[in-house]
């Protein structure tokens, strides 16, 4: 192991790695992120500059754990579809993907976007009741709190119509 500076060397970098990855999935990038923070924390403890090759050598690390099996990616990216799913839409939740430079993908990314109108349906009931919207101000109410959360505008404007329809019939 290669000292990589008098505040955190290889193997505190790697332990710190090690105790993120035990709470918690990470995504590389967010792992690379909060080691980095760890570093300048650390560094400005003991009055150290942080190396310039920090990221790289964080970088090195994380590719390490990754072919180690202990970062992965995809199974981030699972866990997070299957924890934030109930609560959002598919666009909410690749936007959010997107902005740490993943992708969904997989069977789970497929389930999430075959369970759209159920997941969205779900959540207008729990948020308003089983009742239809009584006028159009509340329909509206209703549309722009599926369309929050990501669920497509149509969709939203359908499941809000056809539940007032259902109180008609």
């Amino acid at each position: 192991m290669t000292i990589v500076g008098r505040c955190m060397d290889a193997k505190a970098l790697r332990t710190r790695a090690l105790a993120l990855l035990a709470l918690r999935e990470h995504s590389p990038q967010e792992l690379q992120r909060k080691l980095l923070q760890a570093w300048q924390r650390a560094s400005q403890k003991s009055g150290q500059e942080v190396p310039e090759d920090a990221e790289q050598v964080v970088s090195e690390l994380a590719e390490q754990l990754s072919a180690q099996g202990l970062l992965s990616a995809e199974r981030y990216v699972e866990g997070r579809l299957r924890t934030r799913a109930p609560r959002l839409g598919a666009r909410r939740l690749q936007a959010e993907l997107a902005q740490q430079g993943l992708k969904p993908e997989g069977e789970v990314w497929e389930s999430v976007q075959a369970s759209e109108s159920e997941r969205a349906r779900a959540l207008l009931v729990r948020r308003f009741g089983e009742g239809a919207p009584p006028d159009a101000k509340e329909r509206a109410r209703r549309v722009r709190f599926l369309v929050s959360r990501g669920f497509d505008g149509g969709l939203a404007m359908s499941l809000t119509r056809s539940s007032a329809l259902d109180a008609l019939e």
